[in-house]
């Protein structure tokens, strides 16, 4: 078998493919027309970040069986062409971790005592001892916002450097917070209480600007921001902002909304330390995920192990194929219960009737599991780790095999509970693949559980649905189905429109304003 490796890679990794009898054709650098031209002799693509994966080129790779990615992010991948097409996707989650959460204490460190800056000075010939004053980072607090793999390396680097390390996550328990020695609180007091804020969330809708005008006003003055995770997360114009009225004092930034970033302000400022996206960049990160990808193609290409993969998973692959249908209703659900419900998740419950549920309930709750955490954590999620992940961040997930008291012959059920609410959502498979919502927080209702939903409560009167309808219309959002449920003529109803596209900001705004509208969340269920 044939395998390409487009981008720059460690020799060992080409080493272990060609000790394997594989001819593995190393072309950094290729041009995407020429890799168009060639895709198709080959049965594995090895890339990293340069090498653009897109449909086109997916659907030429005829013989492709496997795309890996020697990397944590399959951003420029299609992985739903590939799945569609049957080839496994696969990255090397946690190789980069230690570099990363390294990277963030050496630019929190450059921060603290104006490294970059004094450097500079020094060697353009001057000798300014006091412009560059710093200050310790011992007993300082720094606040972590994240603690997935990456944010709780960070914390305990912190810890032995005698600081004060606080932190927020949408998931990881007190108890299992304390042992790591982290004190968790909500986000409101890391912004009031740090010296310090490091960021190490996913890039999402909720995450998108985190870090913005209203909350960087809310944050202790001359605190310090530091992004290593992902550009966006931090509002770039904010924090020009609040760095040039004093409120923040220094940021560090190795990610930016744009990369490269051009002509960013951010890059000049006095008060800035940037690196370009260097997290993963260290000989031990760069061999450690070379070695990993390597064997993780071979194995799959040889139908031994398939690890990290991110479209399937060893225990879907083995599943039979009536349960596959369940699992992605599984995902979905955990999914829609992620992004729907604010505040701290505290616990799970996973409900099933009807015999083939029943009998799968263990792999299909590793798949709610996958579905809510790959939304909540920036750590890789598959079916396979998705327990260990909840384990270790001390989440509280049930199992119950009851009578959930719907006639349908096979049902699931979540009851997903945060610190602010409890959200219960059912959901079945109509035939052999048509996935179905067919409850939500007690309304009956059947909606496909696909693409974009708008969810929203209304009074349950005549012309609730024209005003909504028309304000989609106006933001050219286009409709595609709707669900309504009802407790009882006149009362409160629930709604679930399918729509094509997303909704901008200021129509979610115009939604709210409708009198007897209320509680509107927009869902991505892919």
């Amino acid at each position: 078998m044939k395998i390409c490796v487009s981008d720059q890679l460690e020799e060992r990794g080409i080493e272990i493919l060609r000790s394997k009898n594989y001819d593995v054709d190393y072309r950094p650098g290729i041009s995407y027309e020429e890799l168009k031209s060639s895709i198709w002799k080959y049965d594995a693509l090895v890339v990293r970040s340069s090498t653009r994966v897109d449909g086109e080129l997916i659907t030429l790779g005829k013989n492709l069986k496997v795309i890996g990615r020697a990397g944590t992010g399959v951003d420029n991948i299609d992985v739903e062409t590939a799945t569609r097409r049957g080839i496994v996707v696969m990255n090397t989650p946690g190789g980069n971790t230690v570099s990363a959460a390294e990277h963030t204490v050496s630019m929190m460190l450059s921060l603290a005592r104006n490294i970059p800056q004094a450097h500079r000075s020094l060697t353009a010939g001057e000798w300014d001892r006091s412009r560059f004053m710093g200050l310790e980072v011992f007993e300082k607090t720094i606040g972590i916002i994240g603690l997935g793999k990456i944010g709780r390396e960070v914390a305990q680097r912190c810890n032995g450097l005698g600081m004060k390390v606080i932190g927020y996550d949408p998931v990881m328990q007190s108890d299992a917070a304390f042992k790591l020695g982290i004190e968790l609180m909500p986000l409101e007091e890391i912004y009031r209480r740090s010296d310090f804020i490091s960021v190490h969330t996913p890039l999402t809708n909720e995450t998108r600007g985190l870090l913005n005008d209203q909350t960087l006003a809310v944050c202790k003055e001359g605190v310090r921001i530091i992004n290593c995770a992902r550009g966006g997360i931090v509002d770039e114009q904010a924090l020009l902002h609040a760095l040039n009225s004093g409120h923040v004092a220094g940021a560090a930034l190795d990610v930016f909304e744009a990369e490269p970033p051009g002509n960013n302000p951010l890059l000049l400022h006095e008060h800035v330390v940037v690196t370009p996206h260097l997290g993963a960049s260290t000989e031990e990160a760069q061999e450690k995920v070379a070695v990993q990808i390597a064997r993780q193609v071979a194995d799959a290409l040889e139908g031994r192990a398939f690890a990290g993969v991110v479209n399937v998973s060893v225990r879907q692959l083995e599943v039979q194929e009536h349960v596959k249908p369940y699992l992605l209703l599984a995902e979905k659900l955990g999914s829609l219960a992620a992004q729907s419900s604010p505040g701290k998740l505290k616990g799970v419950t996973v409900s099933a009737e009807g015999e083939l549920v029943s009998s799968s309930v263990d792999v299909l709750k590793s798949a709610v599991l996958k579905g809510i955490l790959s939304h909540l954590l920036p750590d890789y999620v598959n079916i396979v780790n998705a327990p260990i992940l909840a384990r270790e961040m001390g989440l509280a997930v049930r199992e119950q095999k009851e009578i959930i008291g719907e006639d349908f012959l096979n049902l699931l059920a979540i009851r997903y509970e945060t610190e602010r609410e409890m959200r219960e959502v059912a959901g079945t498979v109509f035939g052999t693949s048509s996935i179905r919502l067919v409850k939500m927080d007690g309304f009956r209702i059947e909606a496909k559980a696909e693409g974009h939903l708008l969810i929203y409560i209304n009074i349950d009167k005549p012309g609730m649905l024209a005003q909504v309808g028309s304000v989609l219309a106006k933001h050219s959002v286009n409709i595609a189905g709707v669900s309504l449920g009802r407790m009882a003529i006149g009362t409160t109803a629930l709604t679930i429109m399918n729509i094509d596209s997303g909704i901008p900001p200021i129509a979610m705004t115009e939604l709210l304003r409708i009198p007897g509208v209320s509680n509107v969340r927009l869902v991505d269920l892919g």
